[in-house]
């Protein structure tokens, strides 16, 4: 079961979170490269699991987190941390999108910048797809985030 919108089951979530942390922890180690040199990104679920896993109350920050097409989770048993310095926010969404509408990235918008976050936010006319020229406009973006 999916369960609703913007809310993951915590059976399916919470292991899923954990072992995607696990990986990035291992990545960070064998590369060398630690979390705040790495940026966080996906699209739709990826996105999701980008802002969960760069701002969950018990992960490392990273450089930056890309969320394309996505929603901020909510989950019984997962807690954001909004509270220390934010890493800067790139959100891209499209404005016909049927499956993860564009108030999901609105509102994800508005939430981080009331935290405080530096957010850039793009909404283009498309449905759930990803706008290459918003790809286009990240390549600035993320040199910053990273340097």
């Amino acid at each position: 079961m999916l369960g609703e919108l913007g809310y993951p089951p915590p059976d399916t979530f919470l292991p899923s979170y954990r072992m995607a942390g696990a990986l990035l922890d291992a990545l960070a180690t064998e590369t060398g490269i630690p979390p705040e040199r790495t940026v966080l990104g996906g699209f739709s679920q990826g996105a999701m699991m980008s802002y969960a896993l760069g701002l969950g109350t018990d992960r490392p920050r990273p450089a930056g987190i890309v969320a394309l097409s996505g929603f901020v989770p909510t989950v019984e048993g997962f807690e954001l941390d909004l509270e220390r310095p934010l890493p800067p926010i790139a959100i891209g969404h499209g404005t016909y999108d049927p499956v993860i509408g564009v108030e999901w990235g609105r509102r994800a918008k508005e939430l981080f910048e009331q935290a405080g976050a530096n957010v850039l936010y793009r909404e283009s006319p498309l449905p759930h797809a990803v706008d290459p020229a918003f790809l286009r406009d990240l390549q600035p973006w993320l040199d910053a985030a990273v340097s």
